[in-house]
C-alpha cells in the first residue's frame, strides 16, 4: 500500500515561513505525479501545488503562486512544500497527495485527481 507521511507544519506569525515534508513509501516516486493539498476547517480540501514526475514542471493554485515552492527528491521518494510569507488564510492542514494524471499536453491538476491517505500535517498562521 501507499503511505505518505507528512511532518513540518507548525505555529507561526504572518510572513513567516515553513518548510512541509512528505515522505512517501510504498511505491515509485517517479511514477507518479505528486502534490500537496490542504484543508481548512469547514472547508472541503483544496488543491496547493503539484510537481511532475521528472521535476520539470509545477503547478501552483493562485492563492500560494509567488509564496509557495514545491520540489521532489525521487531518490529517496521525498516530497517538499517551501511555505514563505505565509498568511492567516493558510491555516489549515495539509496532506501530501499523488496521482498518475499527466499534464504534459495542457491542463491543470485538480483535487480529484489526487490520492491522499496520510494524516496531514497541521499548519497555523496567527499574531
Amino acid at each position: 500500500q501507499v503511505v505518505l507521511v507528512e511532518s513540518g507544519g507548525g505555529v507561526v506569525q504572518p510572513g513567516g515561513s515553513l518548510r512541509l515534508s512528505c515522505a512517501a513509501s510504498g511505491l515509485t516516486a517517479r511514477d507518479y505525479t505528486m502534490g500537496w493539498l490542504r484543508q481548512a476547517r469547514a472547508k472541503e480540501r483544496e488543491f496547493v501545488a503539484a510537481i511532475a514526475e521528472t521535476g520539470r514542471s509545477t503547478y501552483y493554485s493562485d492563492d500560494v503562486k509567488g509564496r509557495f515552492t514545491v520540489s521532489r527528491e525521487n531518490s529517496n521518494n521525498t516530497l517538499y512544500l517551501q511555505m514563505d510569507d505565509l498568511k492567516p488564510e493558510d491555516t489549515a492542514v495539509y496532506y501530501c497527495a499523488i496521482t498518475v494524471v499527466h499534464y504534459y499536453s495542457g491542463g491543470f491538476p485538480h483535487i480529484s485527481d489526487f490520492h491522499a491517505w496520510g494524516q496531514g500535517t497541521h499548519v497555523t498562521v496567527s499574531k
